[in-house]
């Protein structure tokens, strides 16, 4: 089982590039997780067997993987099935992560899912709510992270990192809090461990010269 200690108050950095991306290939996502192992991260988030296996190769650091799955019976994507889970388990991912929202799943529920992982890898809940990170306590995760948070219908929308849900849970999950979503700048990274984040996960602001090249091009349009 992994340590989470290893990763406290540490630099995640997630290599995702998506389909529709100039640089959509395992090359590129295993480049970037070079890049950030040069810069000082502690840490990986990658999607898919597939990627995890190419860039351990390459790259000495621990893995949460997950594994992005589309299914039409439900909103849920992030590592949805046991079967998805098994296998980023054995692509050699140290901590899985999970979407623990409440929506409806396309297969196991979220309790067999984690009763049959438990114990043999550290497991995250990815949450949009509070609610869903208290739950994840009570099933057996080891770490929360706020991922979704924004992204469901039951969470609020917002433009910047939610430190709101990040000090909720911080103060009564009792189990390491990973900050992750719309951190853009190292003073938001700075401010979410300050609030008491175990971790920062950083993705687009990082990996993803597309959204990075977007985001200049809105700001000198709007100025």
């Amino acid at each position: 089982m992994f340590n989470l200690n290893q990763i406290h108050q540490t630099l995640i950095v997630s290599c995702q590039p998506d389909g529709d991306e100039a640089f959509y290939n395992l090359d590129f996502a295993a480049g970037m997780a070079e890049a950030a192992h040069l810069g000082g991260a502690q840490a990986l988030r990658l999607n898919s067997p597939e990627t995890i296996r190419f860039i351990r190769q390459r790259v000495n650091l621990p893995v949460i993987g997950i594994w992005k799955q589309v299914h039409k019976n439900s909103e849920v994507y992030i590592t949805p099935t046991l079967g998805s889970a098994e296998a980023v388990l054995a692509a050699g991912a140290e901590i899985i992560a999970l979407d623990a929202t409440d929506r409806p799943r396309p297969a196991e529920s979220l309790e067999e899912i984690v009763a049959a992982l438990k114990g043999r890898v550290s497991l995250m809940a990815d949450v949009s709510n509070l609610d869903e990170g208290l739950r994840a306590v009570e099933l057996g995760f080891d770490c929360v992270g706020t991922t979704l948070s924004g992204y469901t219908a039951n969470s609020s929308k917002q433009t910047g990192p939610d430190y709101d849900l990040l000090q909720a849970l911080v103060k009564r999950a009792g189990i390491p809090v990973i900050m992750e979503g719309r951190i853009w700048t190292p003073k938001e990274a700075h401010k979410a461990l300050h609030y008491g984040a175990h971790a920062v996960v950083v993705g687009s602001a990082i990996t993803r010269p597309q959204l990075i090249t977007q985001r200049f091009v809105s700001e000198l349009k709007s100025s």
